[in-house]
């Protein structure tokens, strides 16, 4: 396939994926031969390519996981996540946007990833949260969980409705393909999972086991982006008060206002973790396409929030208390990853020694220094320890010498969109022109 890079040039391009395979004290004296901004792109089209060419061939969707050794225990490289899928079809926006494929490229694949979600297993109109990619059937995540999965879909929505404002005005076969995704949105029965009408909304629900998952979405973490979009449905909307009652818990979802932590205040009271705030990842999946910069209501500050939640996170990486082999300044980022205990969501209060580098690479937009300084040592001091075909490994430990070669969608995606919300808001002033969100954020009580 001939690609093009809009900010490198040919030459640099070589320069950049040679420098990529030396070792990594080879690479270091090559610090000076590219610049910031190329490694900003280079990193990005690396890690595009999960969601390009590592895309599950028969659904086009994320697989959950790529592994380079192609070791699948589970025997599960063909299921694809749903989350993971929307984070894709942002990131494939992307890669059209900074030509590493072509518009008519990038028209065909989500062509190709509607047909198969408008057929898949859907409940309620929601999606399971993991599916067969050859068939489209519910791949269970637990034994419980064989259903609908109202938070990974919503992950994928969120996406969705970036990829519909993208196309609305283009040809009459974008446009097509902007009515189908309208029409998927329309679908999901928001409503349906506030469980006979609670000022609540929850996580699961399936045919045969109705609600045993009993997960309902309270208090801060990743699942701000639910209601968002429960409120905005035009179809299925869920009212107000489920988001003031059920998730900000009336009013408890506001953190001590004496709260600090290296300085830094969270309005949020982060469940199960209110003084340093939970894993990375939690300022991250909800706002890939919800702009946190003037978001505000009567309990956050998002913009501040998120900012100071992840200079928690790296300020404790940098001052180490538990004296983790490599952290420290240019070496830093706890969220959920593979671990060398399986996987775990990384953070101040479940930390492992295990870097995630999409933890730094998501934050671009909240701290930018510190995420640069963090990709420059991963590429040039680690290299290919933690380099691979589709960007930066999942996660490593120094301290353990563990370096696994593997990915996970969830973790690859946020990195490509938030990079590119960093450098343009693409996905931010996407998102936010939908009508509809605009009124769901307004009924809400946000100011944006």
């Amino acid at each position: 396939m001939n690609l093009k890079i809009k900010i490198l040039s040919i030459g640099c391009v070589v320069l950049c994926m040679a420098a990529c395979s030396q070792k990594p004290a080879e690479v270091a004296e090559a610090d000076n031969r590219i610049s910031d901004d190329s490694l900003f792109t280079l990193v990005q089209y690396k890690t595009f390519q999960y969601f390009w060419d590592g895309a599950e061939p028969v659904s086009g969707g994320a697989r959950e996981r790529l592994h380079a050794d192609n070791v699948y225990p589970e025997n599960d490289k063909h299921i694809i996540t749903s989350g993971g899928t929307g984070f894709g079809v942002m990131a494939i926006l992307v890669g059209m946007e900074r030509n590493f494929i072509t518009r008519q490229q990038g028209v065909a694949h989500l062509e190709k990833l509607t047909t198969f979600l408008e057929k898949a297993d859907r409940f309620k109109g929601v999606w399971p949260h993991w599916m067969n990619g050859e068939t489209g059937e519910v791949k269970p995540f637990s034994p419980n969980d064989n259903g609908g999965d109202l938070v990974e879909t919503s992950f994928l929505i969120q996406g969705l409705l970036c990829v519909r404002q993208y196309f609305k005005d283009g040809d009459e076969r974008e446009k097509a393909l902007a009515a189908r995704i309208d029409k998927l949105w329309r679908e999901v029965e928001w409503d349906w999972y506030r469980r006979g009408g609670q000022n609540v909304i929850y996580w699961h629900w399936s045919p045969d086991k109705e609600w045993k998952m009993n997960f309902p979405l309270e208090g801060y973490n990743e699942c701000l982006i639910t209601y968002v979009l429960a409120a905005s449905s035009p179809t299925h909307k869920v009212p107000a008060v489920a988001y003031h009652e059920g998730w900000a818990r009336k009013g408890a979802i506001k953190n001590d206002p004496a709260h600090q932590q290296y300085g830094y205040h969270l309005d949020l009271k982060h469940n199960g973790a209110p003084q340093f705030g939970g894993p990375l990842f939690w300022s991250h999946y909800s706002f890939l396409g919800l702009d946190p910069r003037k978001l505000k209501d009567q309990y956050a500050d998002y913009w501040q929030h998120n900012v100071n939640h992840t200079l928690i996170n790296y300020q404790y990486c940098v001052e180490n208390p538990k004296g983790f082999k490599g952290y420290g300044k240019d070496n830093w980022g706890l969220t959920a990853s593979y671990s060398v205990k399986g996987y775990a969501a990384h953070s101040p209060t479940e930390d492992l020694g295990v870097i995630s580098p999409t933890a730094a690479l998501s934050s671009f937009p909240y701290t930018p220094e510190q995420s640069m300084a963090a990709m420059k040592h991963f590429y040039f001091e680690l290299g290919d320890k933690i380099m691979g075909n589709y960007g930066f490994y999942d996660a490593f430990s120094e301290q353990e010498n563990w370096y696994p070669t593997r990915y996970l969608a969830i973790d690859q995606g946020p990195a490509v969109v938030m990079m590119e919300n960093h450098r343009t808001g693409l996905l931010w002033n996407l998102f936010m022109s939908c009508p509809e969100v605009q009124d769901g954020l307004k009924e809400l009580g946000f100011s944006y």
